[in-house]
């Protein structure tokens, strides 16, 4: 079914270690490589489709580390290299000073034919918006694409390359894209840049973009689309529904915003007052998923099928694939969607509790060490729609309204942190999980701390408070700070005390 043009695999080769490199050669599955690791102290791996091999009982030192790293090309900010000419990718993990501690080089490989699974698609002149899980294959078909525009269909195409994943790593661009022409991008911010750039500069009539990620790629990319120009390109997110919900990049797809209906609307459309819109056109007119190398979903017109997952309808898709004989079958499935519901009732209600958080604006980690420390049951997911939840910082507030306006019409509560510090996080939580005590005993532990500052400042020199909670104590010794005093927690839970005491 798929034709391997070239993986200049004896290249990739002669940049590792012997003792790496020659195991390599005489293992049999040469043309399922996906990738080989490399980490310090650890043996090195290679890894396919199906199973991990360790290559060599030796583990990794920081010579052959620095052996890679002197026959490849230059790390850029994005801590990725190539090897000249090829498709390989070397990526860099580096320890806080710096220094490289671990290579993951991945092979990589020109192919013909994935293309034809969507090869009506690309002639049709629509501009197309690949998504699918990593290693799935987008930059390969992405690559293809390029090289069919511009050989066989003789368009004048411009690729914008932020790491070189495209067309290779060095000046020469790989053959694989043929008469395509290249833009490599100096830093990954100025993709968006680049991508107006290219318009502006070299009349292309169509552009080919990988990984776009940011508002700022989104927006340039509206405005491409808007100068009649094709737009070819990955996102980040498996399915169309990810990107309805990616506040960032769901303008590519028209935007959505949170409408309310009259009693008398809800009730002629059975669903709620307030429900979810696109807001424009959509900047690419195809969607197509990739699940496989071997098979695609496709949304042919993704204007119409956003309406339909918005109010809740399912929607036809056209699911293609490669058979057993490489001949390429469709059928047409339907999918129902889980975006809003269509039934005039109410959603099952939440549980008091919140379990599942979606955030913005506060790291993952963060949320994860504070919820650990007060022992609460929270999961962080990925989507919002599968939320609880919506924790927001006062900064992302006003930056995401539509993430609001999911949150809105799927009856997601919304926190709102007025800062990201871990003490506000902490004091956000105890308030959404109902951790705070009563008012009563709120307030007399704070009047406790108040007369012990007022001892301390009649001349004692240490006081010990009664023993509370940690969520207790940090507000008294917040109100101990205030009265510029000082403050500790001593001795174990459950009897861990604020002590107070004078400056030194």
């Amino acid at each position: 079914m798929q034709k391997i043009i070239t993986d200049d695999l004896e290249a990739f080769l002669s940049v590792l270690p012997p003792h790496i490199s020659q195991p390599l050669r005489e293992y049999s599955d040469q043309d399922k490589l996906l990738e080989v690791v490399m980490d310090l102290g650890r043996q090195p791996e290679a890894r396919y489709p199906d199973k991990e091999i360790v290559l060599s009982p030796k583990e990794v030192t920081l010579e052959d580390i620095d052996y890679v790293v002197s026959r490849i090309s230059a790390f850029g900010d994005d801590n990725r290299a190539g090897i000249e000419r090829t498709l390989h990718r070397i990526s860099a993990l580096r320890n806080r000073s710096g220094r490289i501690i671990g290579l993951s080089c991945r092979v990589g490989r020109a192919v013909f034919g994935n293309i034809r699974l969507i090869r009506d698609l690309v002639e049709s002149g629509k501009s197309i918006m690949l998504l699918g899980r990593p290693g799935v294959g987008k930059t390969t078909m992405l690559r293809e694409v390029a090289r069919v525009l511009a050989d066989e269909l003789k368009k004048r195409v411009v690729i914008v390359d932020t790491s070189n994943e495209i067309a290779g790593d060095g000046d020469i661009p790989h053959p694989a894209i043929g008469h395509a022409r290249r833009m490599q991008v100096p830093h990954p911010q100025l993709q968006h840049a680049v991508m107006i750039e290219a318009v502006e500069n070299h009349m292309p009539e169509a552009i080919i973009i990988d990984e776009m990620g940011t508002e700022l790629e989104a927006q340039a990319a509206r405005t491409i689309a808007e100068r009649g120009v094709q737009l070819i390109a990955t996102a980040h997110g498996n399915t169309l529904e990810n990107l309805i919900l990616n506040p960032t990049l769901s303008d590519l797809i028209g935007g959505i915003q949170t409408v309310t209906l009259s009693d008398e609307e809800a009730r002629r459309r059975r669903t709620q007052k307030s429900i979810l819109e696109r807001k424009a056109p959509p900047t690419f007119d195809i969607i197509v998923e990739i699940q496989s190398w071997n098979q695609v979903a496709i949304h042919p017109d993704v204007a119409s099928v956003v309406d339909a997952m918005l109010r809740g309808h399912s929607t036809e898709v056209e699911v293609r694939w490669f058979d057993e004989e490489g001949e390429v079958r469709s059928e047409k499935r339907i999918f129902p969607s889980s975006l809003q519901p269509s039934s005039s009732e109410a959603p099952p209600p939440r549980e008091h509790a919140p379990r599942r958080i979606f955030s913005i604006g506060i790291g993952r980690s963060r949320i994860e060490k504070a919820a650990q420390k007060m022992k609460l049951p929270v999961s962080l997911v990925n989507n919002l729609n599968e939320a609880d939840l919506l924790l927001i910082t006062k900064n992302q507030y006003r930056r995401n309204p539509q993430a609001l306006e999911v949150a809105e019409a799927f009856k997601i509560p919304v926190y709102v942190l007025r800062s990201n510090t871990l003490s506000r996080l902490e004091q956000s939580l105890a308030d959404i999980y109902g951790l705070r005590e009563s008012a009563d005993k709120v307030a007399i532990a704070l009047k406790e701390a108040e007369e012990a500052v007022k001892e301390i400042k009649k001349g004692k020199d240490s006081l010990e408070l009664h023993p509370q909670n940690s969520f207790i104590r940090r507000l008294q010794h917040q109100l101990i700070e205030k009265y510029g005093l000082k403050s500790e927690s001593t001795g174990q839970e459950p009897q861990r005390k604020v002590k107070v005491f004078r400056p030194a």
